[in-house]
């Protein structure tokens, strides 16, 4: 099983490649700079193209001639050329788009030749079924220690005390790389206990 992640670095693309490298697959990701490149590596990915100085089509059939089994994408508008160039006949381009209204155009011809299946993904709108799968294989991802956060496991955190969080919001904004994260705790005014970190991006 091959599985190709867009955008490596970024919060979707490191989670999936943490979940489909624990899941037994090969994973191959794309990323945009080299510092990137080193987050994705670190998140498990087995190989990572730059996209804007590498060939991305001929890379991922050079690393698996067969194509990609599933396809993680987070940009389908300016990916879907090279995605349906990659996926595997009778594969799956997973589609987790922004919140930006984005049209997408899809060769009906290629579609149909290759038999994919696209399918766009809403956590909030699966069914319960598929919601209690999602999390099971989480927890499993978990205890085996597969779904590490911080600089070594690709995906840093930069903390903000309840105060902070105008400034976090605005670093969040400004497109850091990793997790922004509100520390919530027992001496601010507004709680009570200790809490669980709310991340806001």
């Amino acid at each position: 099983m091959t599985v190709l992640v867009a955008g490596g670095a970024g919060a979707v693309g490191h989670a999936a490649i943490q979940l489909a490298s624990w899941a037994g697959a090969k994973v191959i990701t794309t990323v945009s700079t080299e510092r990137k490149a080193v987050m994705a590596r670190r998140a498990g990915a087995h190989a990572v193209i730059n996209y804007r100085s590498e060939d991305v089509v001929a890379l991922v059939r050079q690393i698996s001639p067969s194509g990609a089994d599933i396809i993680v994408e987070v940009n389908a508008r300016a990916n879907m050329d090279v995605d349906l160039a990659v996926v595997t006949g009778g594969g799956t381009i997973a589609v987790f788009t922004s919140d930006d209204i984005d049209s997408l155009i899809f060769p009906a011809r290629e579609c149909m030749s290759k038999n994919v299946r696209v399918q766009f993904v809403m956590t909030y709108t699966t069914t319960t079924e598929q919601k209690r799968h999602a999390v099971r294989a989480v927890q499993h991802a978990l205890r085996e220690g597969r779904m590490g956060v911080g600089e070594k496991h690709g995906m840093p955190l930069h903390r903000f005390r309840l105060e902070q969080a105008a400034q976090a919001h605005d670093t969040s904004e400004q497109g850091v790389m990793g997790k922004v994260l509100i520390d919530i705790t027992e001496d601010s005014p507004n709680s009570d206990k200790e809490k669980r970190y709310q991340s806001l991006r």
